[in-house]
């Protein structure tokens, strides 16, 4: 099974979305660049962990010939975002899990430090990855993710609107 949802049916839906992209004979950054998209989140929309926007689905049929209308219309139905439990067994996942435990904590503390108190959104969120060459010459692998900067609010009474009397 290649979805994170678990379903059997949902599984089927990725496998077809998956053929479909080999049919085309293209990277994630390839149809990334025909469509204006990143290339996580091309492998986001192509694994149903992110729901297809009208607009952006001309685009994404071009890169992809194979995509039927019956995909298309998956694609567009809102996503059971979730992983595979398994998944962090996986060498690569496991170190990108690695890396973010290891420097998570002088991450955060720089964004307190540059931004405040608050955190990063993974919902107006953006990722990529690319290819450089180090000053060694050997390929190297770049992760970026461009998060929303969210402050966390000050809890005043006179602010939750549930208790502002009527």
């Amino acid at each position: 099974m290649e979805s994170g949802s678990g379903t059997e049916a949902e599984g089927a839906i990725v496998g077809r979305l998956l053929a479909a992209k080999r049919h085309s004979a293209k990277s994630y950054s390839q149809i990334a660049a025909e469509t204006g998209l990143t290339n996580v989140y091309v492998a986001q929309l192509l694994r149903r962990q992110a729901q297809l926007k009208l607009g952006t689905v001309d685009a994404l049929r071009a890169a992809i010939p194979a995509l039927t209308n019956d995909l298309i219309a998956e694609m567009m139905a809102p996503p059971f975002r979730s992983f595979r439990p398994d998944l962090v067994h996986e060498p690569a996942i496991y170190r990108l899990n690695e890396a973010v435990m290891h420097f998570g904590e002088s991450i955060k503390e720089i964004i307190n430090e540059e931004f405040g108190d608050g955190i990063m959104s993974a919902i107006d969120f953006y990722c990529s990855v690319d290819k450089v060459q180090g000053v060694d010459g050997k390929d190297r692998v770049v992760v970026t993710f461009d998060g929303k900067y969210l402050p966390y609010s000050e809890q005043k009474s006179e602010h939750m609107v549930s208790k502002l009397k009527h």
